[in-house]
């Protein structure tokens, strides 16, 4: 049953279809790191739908400042968001107000095969209340993104002609944990889908799952690079034996520049690895504070 979910997934995605037309590949995470987006979602709709949904407001500004440090600004940036709700409602129960069925999510987070809200709806329809709760929450959470202004909703600047110049050389993947729908709606926006062949979203599977799939259409392991601005991105990464190339936080167009005009060559011709990545991935690190 669960591999069937996956395929369905894939097959939606585009992803079963998907043919290699060029030797290298590009993976490109989208929200911080394509999109200019972490900071608005998590500030103006992920942590205060949070707060609504399990009544927190006497708690609101500790778990609200909480909840940016576990999602952007530490080494847990970018997590799924099932994943980073449920690492924020155990805080809550250890240090503020018990959180009724909090085992429940915690069993889904740890077990299922998709971290998405198609998946969610599925355990939330015969399973304990606080998944239905998830689901409320991650629905509103997507209703408030899509009123984010277009201002809230742009790339980087520098994303237009990196993204350009890299796909003359290469095919481009985005590979998102985010909502599939506002992935999609944000590269229409903007006028970036022309630069990608394929949309993978938490839809389809974890980023590890993605990539190993799209390993699977006939790309040598070193001719793959995931471009990314946080931890899971370059887990899923190294799971999968390819490059990885880290987009800083707070230095998000600087790095996007230094991708196209130093480590996209590099990349291209088989240098990357070695010191270029192991420097960039020690900055990747000290810029999380670690």
């Amino acid at each position: 049953m669960e591999e069937e979910q996956c395929r369905l997934a894939a097959d939606r995605s585009g992803l079963t279809e998907f043919c290699r037309t060029k030797d290298f590949l590009v993976c490109v995470d989208s929200d911080g790191c394509v999109m200019n987006t972490m900071e608005s979602k998590h500030k103006k709709c992920f942590g205060p739908c949070l707060v609504e949904e399990w009544g927190l407001e006497h708690i609101r500004d500790a778990v609200l400042q909480r909840w940016n440090e576990i999602n952007l600004y530490t080494v847990t940036r970018g997590v799924n968001r099932f994943v980073g709700l449920t690492k924020m409602l155990r805080e809550v129960n250890e240090e503020y107000v018990p959180v009724a069925g909090l085992p429940a999510l915690e069993d889904w987070v740890g077990t299922t095969p998709q971290l998405s809200e198609e998946a969610l709806a599925v355990a939330a329809g015969s399973g304990a209340k606080i998944l239905s709760k998830a689901l409320a929450w991650s629905r509103k959470v997507n209703e408030r993104v899509a009123r984010l202004s277009v201002e809230d909703r742009q790339p980087f600047s520098a994303v237009y002609a990196s993204l350009e110049k890299t796909h003359e050389y290469a095919d481009i993947a985005v590979v998102s944990s985010a909502n599939e729908e506002a992935v999609r709606e944000e590269f229409e926006e903007s006028g970036l889908l022309g630069h990608v062949d394929l949309l993978l979203t938490q839809t389809v599977g974890t980023k590890e799952y993605c990539l190993k799939a799209l390993l699977k259409k006939g790309y040598a392991s070193s001719a793959v690079i995931m471009i990314g601005d946080a931890r899971g991105d370059l887990k899923a990464a190294e799971k999968n034996g390819v490059l990885f190339y880290p987009i800083l936080v707070k230095k998000e167009e600087e790095s996007w520049r230094q991708w196209s005009e130093e480590a996209l060559l590099s990349f291209l011709n088989h240098n990357y690895s070695g010191s270029d990545q192991d420097e960039r991935i020690e900055a990747f690190y000290r810029n999380l504070g670690m």
